[in-house]
């Protein structure tokens, strides 16, 4: 009944507009490209031959993430001993949480600088006889600990740490894995403050999420270990 009322001109208007718009959208010749407004302010329709342009880099920005992609990598080799050195079935849990998360954050990292034209790694200043191994740099969970001639990252374990790492088993691997692993995330944490302490960096939208994202997920996983290692002290004693 309603229809009935309804002029026919009204549903020959609505039809003609949904078809123009509906050429609009789906005609590859003439894609659209919105800018936002401020607030308070109109969105302006600009040349379908505009492109995005990635923000401006700070050195700092690509020393952080060159650097964080060696430091997560020794995480990872940590990680990858658990299986064959304990059976803590907390331990394997929180081993894995770790090496899947910072596996996908070396992906990232990676993407993040290829996208910039930037290298995956570069001998770092003021740390002579670095030697970063192209294994680093293709294989996200391989990290040059053996040589001692390697420059170290805040927090990441010595030669002499990981060998002993190694070589441990059962309730000591699990010792040492918990204060290593307690050093590591604290390293980083010094490294996202370092960052954001440096004038002009961390302004990125990307670098930014994902530095704090990574600076709250190691200061939580801090307390979890802390935990874990207070309670694995206590049973000891008794």
């Amino acid at each position: 009944m309603l229809a009935a009322s309804v002029p026919a001109s009204f549903f020959y208007s609505t039809s003609l507009f949904s078809s123009t718009m509906r050429g609009q959208q789906t005609d590859p010749e003439k894609p659209v490209v919105i800018q936002p407004g401020a607030p308070g302010q109109p969105s302006k329709t600009l040349p379908p031959s505009t492109k995005a342009a990635l923000p401006p880099l700070s050195p700092a920005d690509v020393e952080f993430m060159q650097g964080m992609i060696m430091h997560h990598s020794q995480a990872v080799e940590m990680t990858a001993l658990i299986a064959s050195h304990t059976e803590n079935k907390e331990l394997r849990s929180l081993g894995a949480r770790i090496s899947s998360s910072q596996s996908d954050e070396i992906r990232f990292m990676k993407r993040w600088l290829a996208a910039r034209g930037e290298p995956l790694s570069v001998p770092m200043p003021g740390m002579p006889g670095m030697n970063m191994s192209k294994d680093v740099t293709n294989d996200p969970t391989k990290t040059n600990t053996s040589g001692d001639t390697m420059a170290l990252m805040p927090g990441m374990l010595t030669p002499q740490q990981m060998d002993a790492l190694r070589k441990a088993q059962g309730a000591e691997f699990d010792r040492l894995f918990l204060l290593g692993m307690i050093q590591h995330h604290g390293g980083a944490l010094i490294m996202v403050k370092d960052l954001f302490d440096t004038a002009g960096a961390g302004q990125d939208a990307e670098i930014f999420d994902f530095a704090t994202d990574a600076d709250n997920t190691q200061r939580a996983e801090i307390k979890i270990m802390q935990a874990m290692l207070e309670k694995k002290t206590s049973e000891e004693k008794r």
